[in-house]
C-alpha cells in the first residue's frame, strides 16, 4: 500500500477488471452452457443494434441472465459498502447493514406487500418506504438530550429491528398457508432470480447514488471512529458526516432489501476482507469493499442457479460460504481493527 493510503495502480486494475471479468464468466454458467465467444458475440451484436441469430442464447443473456447479475453485483457492493460505512461509524466489528433495522423494516414492508396483493414493483416500493421508516424510528429513539452516544442508536437498531421482526412473523401467521406464507417464506429468504430490468429501473440508482456518495466522501469516513472533539479539530462538520452516512447506507440497504431478500453476511464478511489486505484507510478500503462485494455476490448467484435442479436461496449459501471463511479470518489475523 502507498503512504498516502490510496490503492497501487495495479490494484486499481484488478479492481476494475474483476466485477466485469466475473459477470462475463457468469453469463454463460447455467442449465444453458454458453461458450464465452458466443457471450462476447451476443453482448457486442445487441451494443451494435442487432440481434444474435440463436434466439434462445440470445434471450438466455439478455433476459435472464444479465439482469441478474447485474442486480448481484449491485447489491454485492452496496452492503459491502454499507457494511463498512457502519463498522466505520459505530467503531464495532460485529456492525452490519442491519445496525439500525433497515433490513428488518424493508423485510416487513415487502411482507406487508405480498399479503395485501401488490406487484413486485409495488412490493418493492412499500418495502424501501418501511426500511426509511424503520431507521428513522431507530434515530428518534436512539438520538434524545444525549447526542453524543452512537452506543444509544446501536441499541434503538437493535430495539426496532426486533419489533419489525415480530411484526414479520405476525404477517406470515395471518398469510394464506397456500399462496401468500409459501411467497413469504421465499422471499424472506433470499433470491434474485425475479430481477429484470423493470425492477432494476427502480432500485438500481439509488445504491448508485448511495455508492458515489462514499466514494465522494470516503477521505472524510476516515474520520467516523474518532471522538466529537477529535474529528472537529480536523475542520470537518462530523454530525453532518454521520448523518450523510447513515442516510446513505440506508438507502442502499433498503433498495437491495426491496429487490431481493434479505442476504446476510455480505456486510460483514467482505469489509473484513479488504480490510485485513489493504488496511483500514477509506482511500482504498472503499473502492476495495465495492468491487469485492460485487464478485463475491456475482459468484454466490451464479452457484444458487447452477449447483443443483432447484435454485438455492442466496442467503443460505452466503452463510455456508460466510461463516467458516469468516471464522478462519478471524483466526489467522488474531483480531479485527478499525
Amino acid at each position: 500500500m502507498r503512504r498516502d493510503g490510496r490503492l497501487p495502480n495495479i490494484w486499481k486494475i484488478i479492481l476494475i477488471v474483476l466485477p466485469f471479468a466475473a459477470a462475463l464468466i457468469a453469463l454463460g454458467i447455467g442449465r444453458m452452457q454458453i461458450s464465452p465467444g458466443e457471450v462476447f458475440d451476443v453482448l457486442r451484436t445487441r451494443l451494435s443494434g442487432g440481434h444474435w441469430a440463436d434466439q434462445p442464447v440470445e434471450k438466455t443473456i439478455m433476459q435472464l441472465r444479465l439482469p441478474r447479475i447485474v442486480l448481484a453485483a449491485l447489491v454485492g457492493a452496496g452492503l459491502s459498502v454499507s457494511g463498512c460505512a457502519f463498522q466505520s461509524l459505530f467503531a464495532n466489528p460485529l456492525a452490519t447493514p442491519d445496525t439500525l433495522g433497515v433490513a428488518s423494516g424493508a423485510s416487513f414492508g415487502a411482507a406487508l406487500g405480498i399479503l395485501m396483493g401488490f406487484g413486485l414493483i409495488g412490493v418493492q416500493i412499500i418495502a424501501l418506504a418501511m426500511g426509511g421508516a424503520a431507521v428513522l424510528l431507530t434515530w428518534l429513539a436512539g438520538s434524545g438530550k444525549d447526542r453524543g452516544g452512537l452506543s444509544y442508536i446501536v441499541l434503538s437498531g437493535i430495539m426496532i429491528g426486533s419489533l419489525f421482526s415480530a411484526l414479520v412473523s405476525l404477517i406470515k401467521y395471518v398469510a394464506d398457508e397456500e399462496s401468500q406464507l409459501p411467497a413469504i417464506t421465499y422471499w424472506l429468504m433470499g433470491g434474485l432470480d425475479k430481477a429484470s430490468f423493470r425492477t432494476l429501473a427502480l432500485g438500481a440508482p439509488v445504491i448508485i447514488a448511495g455508492i458515489a456518495v462514499f466514494c465522494l466522501i470516503r477521505w472524510r469516513m476516515n474520520l467516523l471512529p474518532l471522538s466529537d472533539d477529535e474529528a472537529r479539530a480536523s475542520g470537518v462538520n462530523v454530525r453532518t458526516l454521520r448523518t450523510v452516512t447513515v442516510i446513505s447506507a440506508t438507502a442502499i440497504t433498503a433498495s437491495c432489501v426491496s429487490m431481493c431478500g434479505q442476504v446476510g453476511w455480505v456486510g460483514l464478511l467482505i469489509p473484513h476482507m479488504c480490510r485485513m489486505k489493504f488496511g483500514s484507510n477509506h482511500l482504498s478500503l472503499i473502492p476495495a469493499s465495492i468491487s469485492l462485494g460485487a464478485v463475491f455476490m456475482i459468484i454466490v448467484d451464479t452457484m444458487a442457479r447452477s449447483i443443483s435442479a432447484a435454485e438455492i436461496p442466496v442467503s443460505i449459501l452466503t452463510a455456508i460460504i460466510g461463516a467458516p471463511f469468516f471464522i478462519m479470518l478471524m483466526r489467522r489475523s488474531g483480531g479485527w481493527r478499525i
